[in-house]
Parts: C-alpha cells; structure tokens; sequence
C-alpha cells in the first residue's frame, strides 16, 4: 500500500469514486481511495439509483444535469456499462399549488438549457399509462430522467479514476486523522498510516464519525428508506417500451420499470432516523428489517395512482440507510476551522448529485474555486452553532417534505426558534412574524390591528402583502427601526490590518472616521462577498456583510491570513439596529448628548447613545436617510428602549425584512447570493463601480478585474418595470427578447412605496439599451416588462447622502 499521496479520498462509494475520478480528470494523479469494505458498501449498493434534474436551487439542478450526461463519457472512457436506462419522467401535480410549481421550475430551465416541459392530463396518460389521472392538474416531463446499475456505475467511476493514475485500497479501515504541523495529514488505517496533503471525507453513513477523527461535526443523519420492486406486470413487460418514471409528491412516491415490474419508493411521514447515536463500523452490505406498516399509508395512496400494484407480487423489499443534511443539499467543500480536509458528504440523491459534486469538489481543489455558485451545498452554510440535536429534526423535516410544494416565502418549523437575539421577547409581543436565517430568527415583519400572524405560503403575492406595505409607508414617511443583527460582522485588527484589507478587497480602504463599500473576489474575479468597511481607528475596523455568509467568509479570511492582522468573528457579539426614514436624525438626536447634524453619509463615530456605548454609521439600505446603530449584545435591550421611547412622538415603527427588501428595489439595490454571488463578477453586476482600481495594490482578482474592465463581460444588470398581476419575480424567471429567451431575472418584487412591479435581470450588454421592452415569464405567462435606468426613490441621492 502506498504511504503518501496528494490527496486521500476516505469512503468507496458513488461519491468518493466521483471525487477520484474527477481530480484525476483535472491533473491530479497521486490520489488514493480508502474504503473499509467493498466499494459501494454503505448506501450507494442499495439505492435505487434513479436520476433526475428537478432541484429547486437552480445551481444544483445544472450539476444534477452534468452528472446525467456525464454517465455516457464514463461509459465510453472504460468500456464499462452503467446501466442506463434513459426513459424520461413526469413529475405529477395534483393541485394549483403544485402545477405553479411545476411551472416556475420550466421556467428556469428554458435559461439554462433543460428540455423539460409542462404537460397536460392528456399527455400523461400517452406517457405514463398505468397512472390513475383522477384529480391530475398537470407535471412535468423531463427526457433526462432515467435510472442506471449503482454497482456498475461506481465501479465505471473507480475504473476512470484507475486509468488516471489513482489507486483505491479496499478493506482498509481509517481509524484515526491526525494533522501534522504543515498543515498535511497522517492518516492511520488498519494497514499502515498514509501522509495525504488533503484529505476528503466521502465516508457516507459514517461520515460523522469520521469527521469526529479530525474534532470536527459534519451536520448530517441517516435515515431509514424504503422501496419495493414488484413482480412481473403483463402492463410493463408487454409494452414496446420501456415504462418512463413517475414523481408523484402527493403520494410522496417515486416509480419506475424494473425489470418486467415496478420499483416504488416512499417519503412517509412516520419517517424513522437511523443510528442515532452513531453509526456501527460492522454496518456494510447489510439492510434493515422489513417495515411494511410505516409505509402502508403510502402504499394505499400508491394503489389508488397507480392501481396495476393491487394486482402484483412484492419480489423483494429494500430497507436502508440514507444520509440527509438538514437542508437536503450535499454538504461539500473545505471544512471550516480546519486546513486541506475537505467534506464529499450528506449526497443523499449520489445517481444525480454525485457527478457535479465530484467535479465541483476536484475544482475547488485543484484550481481553488468552482465554476459557478455553490453555497447551496458548501459545508460552510452552516456554523459552529449546530448540532446533533438540531440537525437531527431538521433532517426529519426535510424527508417528510421530500416532495412537498417549496414556496419561495416558505419558513419551515422544525428546530425553532435556536438562535434568538435579546430583542426575541420584545420583537414577538410586537407581533413579530419570524424567519430565519443561519439558525437566527430574523422578524419577516411585524402583524398589527388584526394582521396575519402567519404567512401563507404560495407563489403570488402573500397575506403579508398589506403589512408590508404599511410598513415601507412607515419607512417612508416617519423613522423605521430593526435589527442589523442579521450581518455578519468581523473586527480587523493590528498593524496588518488595512494592508490585509487591502489585499483581500478590491475596493477602496476608508481612513479613520469613513466607510466604504467594496467587493471582495475570488482569484477569478467572481464575486466572494459583498462588504461595509468601517474605520474606527488605522488599525481598527469593523467589515460586515452577510449574515448567512459569515462561516464561508471567515473560512476565506483565515485561508489568506496575514500575520499582523487579527480577524475575529463577532457576528453574534456586536449587534444593534438600523433606523431609516426622514425623521431618524431626529430620533438619534433625542437619544444622545453627541451632534449628529455633522455626521455625513458614510461617516462612522462611536457615540454614546442613552446609557449605551455605540457605533454609529450613517448608511442605509433602503435609501432613506438612516443609521446603523451597533452596540455590545448585552447593551441591545438597553439601546432598544432608548430609541423606542424617543421614537414614540415621532410614530417609530418596527420594520421587517419583508419590507426592507421591498424598500431596496425603490434605489435599484441588489442583494447577496441574488444580485451578488459567486455566479457573476462584479463588472456583470455594476459593483466593478467599488472596486479601487488607482490604489496600488495587487488585490485578490485584480487581473480578472482588470481584464473585464478593458473587455466588458457579454452581459449586464438592468432593471425592469414588469406589466405583473398577482405574482413579482422571484429569481431565474427567463426574459425574452424578441421572442427569445436571452436573459434572467436575479431578483425582483413589488416596490410598495411606488407601487411597482420591479425584477433586476441579467441580459446582453449588446442588447441593454434605455429603451430595452421584454417580455418576463411569471408563472407561466408572459408578462411585458421595460426598462427603468433612473431610481424610484429620490433618484439623486440627496436624502440619503445629504
């Protein structure tokens, strides 16, 4: 057996295989596999090993199609068989609810190149004819979808990655991970210790222990599926064709042919977690008992659809462990707080995932970042606050909502509140409505005088409509106040600290008493983060942005330390509020013995606001004359009912981020991971307008700035009014330009101070004149739309910057 390699992959199924293969695809061929048992042991033997392209994060449907076509290079690159069986699928909807699903999802695809389409009743029963179509609205077809051999095709993958110069140990078991002081790995098996540079943990079902090995926990579960494949049915095997797969979310089922029968799935409600307490290291190629009674409510709700099962066999039942991650997303990149180990885990769909997780991984890797955003499966999303005991009823959820209707303004219930701020109890007696994000509940906004106190999912305009709008009004016309717990904040310190900052943010670096706002980009020049830098002192900063960002970001920080730079995390420490509208200077004023008439926009000032030592910069998001207000978080109650008793004769106002979201579409202000995101560069998004190109620095992605800025990039951000009805742009709705999808929306909504239908969107630059009229699919119609170039809300600024 080898003793060193440059990186040592731990776990031999689909996914472990798929990294292998693809670092060897990108010039890596010292890399090493180790598996405990066989390949394929654990879960990947005994899946169902359907593929699809159906995600609702547009991101991981693009890798879930990458996977699927990957298969017949694999194919062609070993001679090996995987087993493909391309048949297409429908995904069933049996209410409005679900066919509008349906038809936001087409809508995405038409942009990025997915040949899916939305079909009728009619079509369904050409399609899939043993489906009873009673109740029936409509589905979705999909060409791509299909199923293939597990077995062959991890074995196709290891065989690829053989090829490339890999090596694959089975029967080898890691018993410990152990860090040498450069920052490489000694991992010890039971045949030997092998020296890695990296190390992926790909361990599957035992992930979280190997995780453990190295003082880290990897958020993810196992939970018990089940599946039946059915004796031979004259209506499959007599067909000329092979039947095509069925979704069926109100069933929460999955069908498809196999063999001359049926192989059926469930996501039941009376779900079970598996090895709760740890996961046994003898578990390999074994499954669990039979549990036939968890899933007989599914079973019945299967012989209604599909009622060709009354009359079949049950050949064989499949009981095993799957692992889920709280979101249901895979849980991939470099693990936070450690240095070259790197997380392949939590792929609970490894037929459709596994091949855009292995070649995302392999990139980030080799070439340092991933071609595209993937903070929908980055490790990082998630924070040293989780753990065992929140991920395990959020993982819970997510299975018994496997096929469930996801709504754009849906808050999911299980494990909350977690994480809650001082102001909890005062912010809920208010009415607050909560959201949450990163584990924090964050108040959506706040119902008042017989306001819904629960927000209705859907995909129109919500029952929070009119609180919202009451709010913005608020905003508008008097002072708002909320939160601003929900940024992500970091104290810079030392000698190092601007020349640190500097260096990792391409915008300008404000002196004391300033702030500036700056991109930060990744060797590439996409877009790593979207910052606030504040200058408290020369050596004192305080860099916010966001909330949910703050493991990734701190992650990237610590990856390009400087030696006399101090960067803490305090995101949880510093907090406070935002007050915005035309009266917030006088509502500052009342509160504090400092003048605040000569603080001007984007100043920064510590200022003692009633007992309460703060930081106060004068910025605002929802253009409005405003003031970020930070303080201590043991101070926040304190800072709290001095603006709120000041702020009583000027009508104060809690807001929430319902309408702060609204408010920013008013000055045309993007968002991150919506306007701003790994995705773009700052010259497609207009942030290029930050970055510092006269300071004499060599920041990260300068070259690929300043290639962008002699050659602007094919496409840019513009704004649209939209001709809506009932329903805005929520995100990926493709625009059409003479008939043509050419573009997509990255965000939008209803402007409720100007009462406008407003989506920003992604085009042609060569196409992006002022005149520029498009057409905006919006649950399934086309909805006319033009663009606007001069902001809603005092389009000049001066309120804000006065």
């Amino acid at each position: 057996m080898k003793t060193t390699t440059q990186a040592l992959i731990i776990g031999g199924g689909v996914v472990g295989a798929s990294v292998l293969y693809h670092l060897t695809k990108l010039g890596w061929s010292d890399v090493m596999l180790v598996e405990r048992s066989e390949l394929t042991s654990g879960s990947t033997w005994h899946a169902a090993g359907g593929f699809h392209t159906l995600n609702g994060d547009t991101n991981m449907a693009a890798l879930q199609g990458y996977t699927i076509k990957l298969y017949r290079e694999l194919e062609e690159i070993t001679g090996m068989s995987c087993g493909l069986h391309h048949v297409g699928g429908v995904t069933l909807a049996d209410n409005q609810d679900r066919f509008d699903m349906l038809v936001a999802e087409r809508a995405k695809h038409r942009y990025m190149g997915l040949e899916t389409e939305i079909v009728g009743p009619e079509d369904i029963a050409k399609i899939a004819p043993i489906t009873n179509l009673d109740g029936i609205v409509g589905g979705l077809y999909d060409p791509l979808d299909g199923h293939l051999d597990p077995s062959g095709t991890t074995h196709a993958y290891a065989k690829a990655a053989r090829m490339g110069g890999a090596t694959i140990e089975l029967h080898t078991k890691v018993i410990e991970t152990n860090q040498r002081a450069d920052g490489t790995w000694d991992v010890v098996t039971d045949k030997g210790t092998i020296h890695a540079e990296h190390v992926v943990n790909a361990a599957g079902l035992w992930a979280r222990e190997v995780a453990a090995m190295a003082g880290s926990y990897v958020p993810l579960h196992p939970m018990e599926h089940q599946y039946i494949v059915t004796d031979d049915l004259p209506e499959i095997y007599e067909r000329a064709a092979e039947h095509p797969h069925v979704m069926d979310p109100a069933g929460e089922s999955y069908l498809r042919q196999e063999g001359r029968g049926l192989c059926i799935g469930f996501y039941e409600q009376p779900c079970e977690p598996w090895a709760v307490d740890g996961t046994p290291w003898e578990f390999g190629h074994e499954l669990l008992p039979d549990n036939l009674d968890k899933i007989a409510d599914s079973i019945d709700f299967a012989y209604r659809r599909f009622p060709v099962l009354e009359r079949a066999g049950v050949k064989s039942v499949i009981h095993g462990p799957f692992t889920f991650a709280p979101d249901g997303n895979p849980l991939v990149g470099p693990v936070p707080g450690l240095q070259n180990y790197w997380s392949a885990c939590g792929v609970m769909a490894g037929f459709s995932q596994g091949g855009g997780v292995g070649l995302m991984l392999a990139q980030w890797m080799v070439e340092g970042e991933c071609e595209r955003d993937v903070t929908a499966m980055d490790v990082g999303r998630y924070g040293k606050w989780i753990t065992p005991g929140y991920t395990r009823p959020k993982v819970i959820e997510n299975y018994q909502n496997r096929f469930s209707v996801s709504y754009p303004n849906e808050e999911l219930p299980a494990a909350r509140p977690h994480r809650t701020t001082p102001m909890y109890d005062i912010f809920s007696d208010l009415g607050a409505v909560w959201g949450h994000q990163f584990g924090l509940e964050v108040a959506n906004y706040f119902a008042q005088n017989g306001e819904p106190e629960y927000e209705t999912p859907t995909f129109r305009r919500s029952n929070a409509f009119a609180a919202t709008a009451r709010e913005v009004k608020a905003v508008r016309s008097g002072v708002g106040i909320n939160e601003v717990q929900n940024f992500g904040k970091f104290a810079v310190t030392g000698t190092g600290a601007r020349a640190w900052l500097d260096r990792i943010m391409a915008g300008r670096i404000p002196p004391p008493g300033r702030m500036s706002l700056t991109p930060m980009l990744s060797p590439k020049g996409r877009l790593w983060g979207d910052f606030t830098v504040s200058c408290l002192a020369e050596d004192i900063f305080q860099i916010t942005a966001s909330y949910g960002a703050q493991e990734i970001h701190h992650r990237w920080f610590m990856q390009n330390a400087h030696p006399d730079a101090q960067v803490e995390n305090i995101s949880d420490r510093r907090t406070g509020f935002q007050i915005a509208g035309p009266k917030a200077r006088d509502l500052l004023a009342a509160c504090t013995r400092d003048n605040v008439t000569d603080l001007k926009f984007m100043d920064v000032r510590r200022m003692t606001i009633g007992q309460v030592a703060c930081i106060v910069q004068r910025v605002s998001y929802t253009g409005d004359l405003g003031y970020e207000i930070y303080c201590d978080a043991m101070d926040q109650r304190q800072l709290w009912w001095s603006l709120w008793h000041a702020g009583q004769s000027l009508e104060i106002t809690p807001f929430g981020m319902r309408a702060m979201m609204s408010l920013r579409l008013d000055r045309f202000f993007g968002s991150w991971l919506s306007e701003f995101s790994p995705d773009y560069t700052a010259a497609e998004t207009g942030m290029d307008r930050f970055i510092s190109f006269k300071k004499n620095v060599d920041f990260i992605g300068r070259a690929a700035a300043e290639a962008e800025r002699a050659n602007p990039p094919a496409r840019t951000t513009v704004v649209f009014e939209v001709d809506a009805d009932d329903a805005d742009v929520v995100a990926y709705e493709p625009v059409f330009i003479d008939g043509i999808v050419q573009g997509f929306c990255t965000s939008g909504g209803y402007a409720h101070h100007t009462g406008k239908s407003i989506a920003l969107a992604l085009v042609p630059r060569a196409l992006a004149t002022s005149d520029l009229e498009v057409e905006i699919e919006i649950m399934g119609q086309l909805r006319k739309a033009k663009r606007i170039t001069t902001p809603l809300f005092e389009p000049d600024g001066a309120v804000m910057r006065g």
